[in-house]
């Protein structure tokens, strides 16, 4: 089997708004893994969330003092209510322990899931989600399917992100 050329895949996409960071990216392997731990440190990630199946050995993120979630969900869908429900407790857990952190989340090729879960982000932070999905897009193109769009078209924020006046951050509440 040919090793994957590096070259060709798509940057990771640092997304910020009203106090939130993400990096979307695609899945690291074990043959990568160093190198993308020093790509997540560059960017003060806390955290890493896989929406799609582990393809690498968790244990150098947590000699790093990364967290590794799993909210995986079927490939080219959106996120079951569950997922949602559980991305938004692990954002509130780590916004609120570090405000200036930011939230790395990979599924295969950081184009759909990924972006789907910092896009429904975007709309609790009161972005449309037209808006929502053209920023995302701007830095990775070819991201979120016409599935995952109608999803996020229909999507209805909940209040989960609320502005904090202390130093007008936003936390999770």
């Amino acid at each position: 089997m040919p090793q994957k050329d590096m070259q060709s895949q798509p940057a990771a996409a640092k997304i910020q708004y009203k106090g939130f960071s993400f990096l979307i990216t695609d899945r690291p392997f074990n043959f990568n893994i160093y190198t993308y731990v020093e790509e997540l440190k560059k960017h003060n990630v806390s955290a890493v969330v896989r929406v799609c199946e582990p393809t690498y050995n968790e244990e150098p993120l947590l000699n790093e003092k990364i967290t590794v979630y799993d909210l995986v969900y079927e490939d080219g869908m959106y996120p079951p209510s569950y997922v949602v429900e559980d991305w938004f407790k692990l954002l509130k857990k780590h916004f609120q322990k570090n405000a200036d952190t930011c939230i790395a989340v990979h599924c295969v090729a950081g184009l759909g899931r990924a972006p789907v879960m910092v896009a429904l982000t975007l709309i609790e932070l009161g972005m449309i989600y037209e808006d929502a999905v053209e920023l995302i897009r701007e830095k990775k193109r070819g991201a979120i399917n016409q599935k995952q769009l109608r999803f996020l078209e229909k999507y209805r924020p909940k209040s989960r992100l609320k502005k904090n006046c202390h130093k007008n951050l936003c936390c999770v509440q």
